[in-house]
């Protein structure tokens, strides 16, 4: 990629205008100077501008909550100043894919989050063994009294309090570590006990359950995000931020769409490689396809290149920014003398 004998293709979708438009009037909260906001929807919107220039405010801390009110009829955080919002009908549901934890504690996974660990301890209660001793789906769960080892409750690890000083986990001294006990690792599938199967990277894991669709699309979707090295029971504490935002998208990707959801991603390329990148467009792109709207706030220019719409705020940070100097396609933003995004482009 630096040497630029490989480099990120760019889209080149259309502008789609006949879906219907999200408005927001007379954004206020902080440095924005009483903005309106337009966002045509089924298109991958960026928006951008220097930091400090206003745009986690104007989409994450207003546009946001203002849309999950109107949506879901109530929202507990607090929302952003602004007079009205326009064209929230055309839209089912918003969903912010931040950089927040698929779970807080070691016993979240992304086998649990995707769901996919259900259906696999389903297949272990329909094994021969498990028939024979009378194990039911309850047995090859770690949260549940029964096939877990008792000593450390089915985590694997046994959490030390430390004053004044983070945690510490320790394995395991009875289990070692496997999370259940002798008895539920002796019903095996296709030979492997199911700490083995938690054990298994993406990749390993939709070799081994090819034959059984659901779990197969699944982990075809986290492969497809740029996570086929995590395994299924890596607990959830030990995820980047970049790692947990893509898990969420795997796991938005695979269920059953409407077609009508505006997905925010929050600076979604902070600490990944080129190549992670290109997979995480495609992955967006897939979103976009299927009819949603992805607004992303954004300073990658591979990112920037691939939208069809940019609003770009500025001009400077801070009491300088906070105004709109264009939304619109993309290629009308080289023609604004004041943007340092379309310096850099």
């Amino acid at each position: 990629y630096l040497f630029g004998t490989k480099e990120i293709p760019t889209n080149k979708r259309k502008l789609i205008a006949e879906r219907g438009w999200i408005e927001l009037h007379g954004a206020t909260q902080f440095n924005l100077k009483n903005v309106d906001l337009k966002l045509p929807l089924g298109n991958m919107i960026a928006i951008t501008g220097v930091s400090g220039s206003g745009k986690s405010t104007l989409i994450t801390e207003t546009l946001y909550p203002a849309l999950k009110y109107y949506l879901d009829g109530y929202y507990q955080d607090t929302m952003g100043d602004f007079k009205h919002l326009v064209g929230q009908h055309n839209i089912e549901r918003v969903y912010l894919v931040d950089q927040s934890p698929i779970g807080r504690t070691p016993r979240s996974n992304p086998a649990t989050y995707t769901g996919m660990f259900d259906e696999i301890r389903e297949i272990y209660s329909e094994t021969l063994e498990a028939r024979a001793r009378g194990f039911k789906k309850g047995r090859f769960s770690f949260n549940m009294k029964g096939g877990r080892c008792e000593k450390c409750q089915g985590a694997g690890v046994i959490k030390i309090q430390m004053q004044f000083l983070p945690d510490v986990y320790v394995t395991c001294d009875v289990c070692e570590g496997h999370r259940y006990n002798k008895e539920t690792l002796e019903v095996k599938f296709k030979g492997k006990t199911i700490y083995e199967v938690l054990n298994m990277t993406v990749v390993e894991a939709a070799d081994f359950f090819k034959n059984h669709i659901h779990i197969y699309q699944k982990l075809l979707f986290l492969k497809n995000v740029g996570l086929g090295y995590v395994t299924l029971g890596q607990p959830a504490p030990t995820f980047s931020g970049g790692e947990a935002q893509r898990i969420k998208l795997a796991h938005e990707l695979s269920r059953r769409d409407t077609g009508k959801t505006l997905y925010i991603l929050d600076e979604p390329t902070t600490g990944l490689h080129m190549f992670d990148i290109e997979k995480l467009l495609h992955t967006l792109h897939q979103l976009v396809e299927g009819g949603n709207t992805v607004v992303i706030i954004e300073h990658n220019s591979d990112i920037i290149k691939n939208c069809q719409y940019i609003v770009d705020l500025g001009p400077e940070g801070g009491d300088g920014g906070g105004q709109i100097l264009y939304q619109g396609q993309l290629n009308g933003i080289m023609k604004v003398k004041e943007s340092y995004t379309a310096k850099y482009l």
